[in-house]
């Protein structure tokens, strides 16, 4: 296929949306995307994506999942601001408003605690869980399906989440969000940090009851030593123990131990979350480029005994839906040409068809199944320009018509209806006529009781 990966992600999204949608409500009204899903030909996948991109679109999950993905962005934009917020609240906390000296190690937990905390949890729960599921995710899913505010998107995020959990690539989608959030707040608070110390005075101090000075050196120095390699200053051994006992008003000190505030902040919360939303954007991107549909589910094998079948069958072939789709009409958006004129279900004693001019093909009249769809599949692949309906309004205006004409008007870029006007000495009942009136209204389809013949030979009246 020629989609990009996003797009077909997004194709295998609606698919999986329709089969839950089936599986809770009942098979849907799927006769012509059935049709058309077989016309398109490929694997079964492929058919079944067809018919997934149809009733999508006729049903409204097409723009409910736009919404859904406009809800997602809004949700993400929403935490990306609240990880802004938060990242600049974790660096006023850690160094207050300088009044006061700061303690290195109070502040460096204030800093890189909660962090490093669930950051040991998403670790943890990866090896053991496997697809474990992190609190900002769901609440990214929550967000993103309340603000979509749109009916039809109910079964889009069950879906999503079942399509990712074949490939287990639940964990890296989430893992990209968390890390990312992190990062943004870590650099947020980072950028306080240099922002405070540039305009503020501080004093660093480390305090303790039980431990000795050695321990604060030596733990001093083991966090440093990372961030030393970067080239980022770290306070000596006299500095450190100095600061034991008061805030040293030494520039060199100020700027040793901020230095060395900043540089364990990059090295133990910057790099470590940036390292990973690398992976997990690699190990997302690895996986859903091999992503697909399972096809051994019920609810696809059963698409497969009707987009792949070894024989045509005739009659009824599924039982009518709980709830009926109201028949939707259109036209076509590939190259058309010609003009074509099709009966439906015409009494026998009328004579058919009348004289046609050379440019314009007579279809015939349709009376049965088999010949509805062999003309359905030829219209589909060589669509006409314009195409004329002959209808016989004695007849009741009854579902399945209404159907085959949404069907085949949007195999034609222009359709027209003819209401056949009845045989001498009959009259037309005025109700039924107000029927089919009121149905091809609806339908959108234009109509009259004149033969249009000229619109048929020159495409205008």
């Amino acid at each position: 296929m020629t989609d990009t990966p996003l797009k077909r992600l997004q194709h295998l999204w609606l698919c999986e949306t329709l089969r839950l949608r089936e599986e809770h409500a009942g098979p849907l009204e799927d006769g012509e995307a059935n049709r058309l899903a077989r016309l398109t030909g490929g694997d079964l996948a492929s058919r079944i994506e067809a018919r997934a991109l149809f009733l999508a679109q006729r049903d409204g999950q097409l723009q409910a999942q736009q919404h859904w993905l406009q809800g997602a962005r809004l949700a993400l934009g929403l935490l990306l601001g609240l990880a802004l917020l938060s990242g600049a609240g974790l660096a006023l906390a850690a160094l207050g408003d300088g009044s006061r000296p700061v303690n290195v190690f109070w502040a460096l937990g204030s800093l890189l605690g909660l962090h490093l905390l669930l950051l040991l949890g998403w670790a943890i729960g990866l090896l053991l869980a496997g697809d474990h599921s992190a609190s900002l995710g769901r609440l990214w899913l929550w967000l993103s399906e309340k603000l979509a505010r749109d009916a039809n998107a109910a079964q889009l995020g069950p879906a999503l989440v079942l399509l990712l959990q074949r490939r287990r690539l639940n964990r890296w989608l989430l893992g990209l969000l968390v890390h990312g959030l992190w990062l943004v707040a870590l650099l947020s608070a980072g950028l306080m940090l240099l922002i405070l110390l540039s305009t503020r005075r501080y004093g660093f101090v480390w305090e303790t009851t039980l431990l000795g000075s050695d321990t604060f050196v030596a733990l001093t120095q083991l966090l440093g030593s990372l961030p030393a390699l970067l080239g980022l200053p770290i306070p000596d051994a006299e500095t450190i123990r100095a600061s034991g006992d008061s805030a040293l008003t030494s520039e060199a000190a100020r700027h040793a131990w901020a230095g060395w505030l900043l540089g364990v902040l990059l090295a133990f919360g910057l790099l470590p979350r940036a390292l990973l939303l690398l992976l997990c954007l690699w190990r997302w991107q690895h996986g859903s480029a091999r992503l697909a549909l399972d096809l051994n589910l019920p609810g696809y094998r059963l698409l497969g005994e009707r987009l792949q079948p070894t024989s045509e069958r005739l009659g009824v072939l599924d039982a009518a839906p709980a709830t009926l789709d109201e028949a939707r009409a259109g036209n076509t958006r590939l190259d058309s040409s010609g003009a074509v004129l099709v009966a439906v279900e015409l009494d026998p004693q009328r004579a058919w068809p009348p004289a046609l001019p050379k440019s314009v093909a007579d279809a015939g009249v349709l009376d049965s199944r088999e010949q509805r769809q062999q003309l359905l599949d030829q219209l589909g692949r060589f669509p006409p320009a314009r195409l004329a309906i002959a209808l016989d309004p004695r007849r009741s205006p009854d579902r399945g018509t209404l159907a085959l004409l949404g069907e085949l008007a949007r195999t034609a870029a222009a359709t027209r209806i003819w209401l056949l006007q009845p045989p001498p000495g009959e009259a037309l009942d005025s109700q039924r006529l107000g029927d089919w009136h009121g149905a091809l209204q609806r339908l959108q389809l234009p109509f009259a009781d004149s033969a249009p013949m000229v619109w048929l030979e020159t495409g205008h009246d």
